[in-house]
């Protein structure tokens, strides 16, 4: 199956608003068994200036791909035991990225379940860790180009994205996961009733559609 992928001028502006704006995209990976993609319902916003961005100490071995052009993969260990994938995004020398939290199987569920065997069908892909090991995305994937159909991993665009989005959103707003910096901002965004979101807040902020947000219960 051939998805088409977004231009790179689409990861140009601020992570703060591409990170919305992949909600409802395709996260797409090419491997020897096949390809399998999978619906970004979930995402991360990390800035310059935000003491929670992996840039903010400056340029280092771990996070250079960060400071290069947008439209490339940033992929990180942590806990000793995760992966982590981000998309890259502002021009050269600005390191800004969006983590991808979750996402929903779109095709090559049975690549994904091999990798990752699970009874549960939403904790397949349910966090950061959990849909790297779904779709096998490891630091050998780190720098890989997004805009590319011949990449390992790349990001396409989802003709169906407004269909997608009316049927789990609406689109959520909070603060981001697992950080202890910077915990206030409200940088994560989700598509409030998409199962596979990861169920680590009990509270969400929602987008109204008038400009203005309130709180509400969400799953735990």
């Amino acid at each position: 199956m051939l998805l088409k992928p977004f231009e790179r001028s689409f990861y140009a502006p601020s992570a703060r608003i591409v990170a919305p704006e992949l909600l409802g995209h395709l996260l797409v990976r090419n491997t020897q068994q096949g390809q399998a993609a999978a619906i970004i319902v979930e995402t991360e916003a990390y800035l310059v200036g935000d003491p929670a961005c992996h840039g903010a100490p400056g340029v280092t071995s771990r996070n250079r791909v960060m400071f290069g052009p947008g439209g490339y993969a940033y992929v990180y260990f942590i806990y000793g035991c995760h992966f982590c994938v981000n998309v890259v995004c502002q021009p050269v020398g600005t390191a800004e990225a969006v983590l991808i939290r979750a996402v929903h199987p779109f095709c090559g569920e049975s690549i994904m379940r091999a990798a990752r065997p699970v009874i549960h069908e939403s904790s397949l892909t349910n966090g950061p860790g959990k849909l790297c090991q779904a779709l096998t995305i490891d630091r050998s994937l780190n720098g890989a180009d997004l805009c590319d159909t011949g990449s390992a991993v790349y990001i396409a665009e989802n003709k169906r994205v407004d269909n997608f989005r009316h049927d789990f959103g609406p689109v959520a707003t909070g603060p981001r996961i697992g950080i202890t910096q910077a915990v206030e901002l409200p940088l994560r965004f989700w598509l409030n009733k998409n199962p596979y979101i990861s169920k680590a807040s009990s509270k969400r902020i929602r987008h109204n559609g008038n400009g203005s947000a309130s709180t509400i219960r969400g799953p735990a």
